[in-house]
């Protein structure tokens, strides 16, 4: 998406049309401004590249389970997605450019939080305490974790923020998320278990 190499304020119609092959002329029988076309940009990932990469991910977003979000956590939270910066959720590319967008665009970056929430929520087990609350929490590492690793000029740091993210995502879910020290050498990210108390490792005195 050019949106997410350039940002909103740098994309002109010209590279618009451009990269359709069409006439600039053409761009106004399909939307009124540029504004529009961002809106439209933003809405269409929920279906079109976002639904290819649950897909690829395994993510059975209509009937969600915990290994579901499991799978949504490790796909999104992945180097492969840092990188893919065309191919990547508005929700990470685009949040300054919506912030300061109308209310069409802000809505549709809406839509995408809300999708993300409700697919969060579904799989938790119906017996969870405050799915709502954890399913809140799960999106914000999600897309907080993205935002900082793709915007920290330190790409060591970069990474160690967004396997931290991940690490702790993937412990909320329990047992039955996995093991969050599974890829990519996560143990790194979580404290290391406290020594043994004196007392138990010195035998008493006879």
């Amino acid at each position: 998406m050019l949106f997410n190499r350039h940002g909103y304020d740098n994309v002109t119609i010209d590279m618009v049309m451009q990269a359709a092959d069409l006439t600039r002329g053409g761009f106004y029988h399909h939307f009124a401004s540029k504004e529009d076309l961002f809106a439209a940009s933003v809405s269409s990932f929920l279906m079109g590249r976002g639904a290819r990469w649950r897909s690829e991910a395994g993510v059975d977003a209509a009937d969600p389970a915990v290994e579901d979000a499991a799978n949504m956590l490790r796909s999104y939270l992945s180097p492969d997605h840092l990188g893919d910066v065309e191919g990547q959720c508005p929700m990470i590319a685009l949040p300054s450019d919506v912030a300061r967008a109308g209310p069409a665009v802000r809505e549709a970056y809406g839509r995408l939080l809300a999708a993300m929430v409700g697919l969060y929520e579904r799989a938790l087990p119906a017996d969870a305490a405050d799915r709502r609350r954890a399913a809140l929490a799960l999106s914000a590492l999600s897309v907080g974790g993205m935002i900082l690793a793709r915007t920290i000029d330190d790409p060591a740091l970069g990474q160690e923020v967004r396997q931290a993210a991940l690490a702790t995502a993937i412990g909320m879910l329990g047992p039955a998320g996995g093991d969050a020290t599974a890829a990519e050498g996560l143990a790194a990210c979580l404290p290391e278990p406290p020594p043994p108390p004196l007392s138990a490792a010195v035998p008493p005195p006879h």
